[in-house]
């Protein structure tokens, strides 16, 4: 595994009963940026997500693996995005967050507009990558989505560099290597849970009330999330604008990470910061 300058505190948190595996990187010293709250994709355990701490250096920062990923538990029962959203609240109450700036990629970009809209006085900036609207998005290529549900992407490294271009549109380089190297096979029920939490869900019946600043990345060469579904998101959001990562798969946040944290940065660093307050 990539050695990285910034590591996270990894412990596991009771929230209403549901055991969470939290990584939480401190903030540095004298820096005033928000903390970055940030949610992952389906079956993406929080191991592949250690380079946030060099990419957002003066940030704190928080994330979880959700029950049956990684190596939080299935929950006995499925959940819903509003469900997850509050266990990210009560995550964020219980490290001080008051106002935050939410990222999310993926299955995690649908849960990111959730909280954005749950939590909205507490929203200052909203980033969504390689994401939908939800159940109204626009489907990817079959090739694709039949390797997503194909387990061996989570146990068999060589299958995973073999399938990586038609799975995610990107090249199986160097840093891809990094994250199929940093696979953990999710619980099948807990994967399950996943889909179905996102099965029925959208956010157009509320995307008009997130009004605060929000970037929407979207790679044009993603053959699970193309590129249109940015396009519904910067459209149909208040306060959006779109940057396509040009020749960026579904996973350009890996395999341009550094060009992916620079766009990022520029935006949550940029003036005319929306005044959030906390609810």
């Amino acid at each position: 595994m990539a050695s990285y300058k910034r590591m996270p505190e990894i412990t596991m948190q009771d929230v209403e009963g549901v055991m969470l595996r939290t990584a939480y990187w401190e903030k540095p010293d004298g820096s005033d940026a928000l903390p970055l709250v940030f949610f992952n994709g389906i079956g993406a355990n929080l191991e592949l997500t250690l380079a946030l701490g060099d990419m957002f250096p003066d940030r704190e920062i928080l994330t979880f693996d959700v029950p049956g990923v990684g190596l939080s538990p299935v929950t006995q029962w499925p959940y819903r995005h509003w469900m997850a959203a509050r266990w990210a609240r009560k995550l964020s109450d219980r490290l001080g967050f008051d106002v935050v700036d939410v990222m999310g990629v993926s299955w995690g970009g649908a849960l990111a507009q959730q909280f954005a809209f749950q939590y909205r006085n507490r929203v200052n900036r909203l980033i969504l990558c390689a994401t939908s609207s939800g159940m109204t998005m626009i489907p990817g290529r079959p090739a694709s989505l039949s390797r997503m549900v194909d387990t061996r992407r989570y146990t068999d490294p060589e299958f995973m560099r073999e399938n990586f271009a038609t799975l995610y549109g990107d090249m199986a380089d160097e840093s891809a290597g990094r994250h199929i190297d940093g696979l953990l096979p999710p619980d099948p029920k807990g994967y399950i849970y996943q889909l179905l939490a996102f099965a029925g869900w959208s956010s157009l019946p509320f995307i008009r009330f997130l009004k605060m600043p929000t970037l929407v990345m979207m790679g044009d060469k993603d053959t699970i999330v193309p590129l249109v579904n940015g396009q519904i998101l910067s459209w149909a959001l208040p306060d959006a604008r779109l940057h396509v990562v040009e020749g960026g798969g579904h996973l350009f946040l890996v395999t341009r990470a550094a060009e992916t944290a620079d766009v990022i940065n520029g935006f949550l660093c940029g003036p005319a910061l929306r005044a959030a307050k906390a609810a």
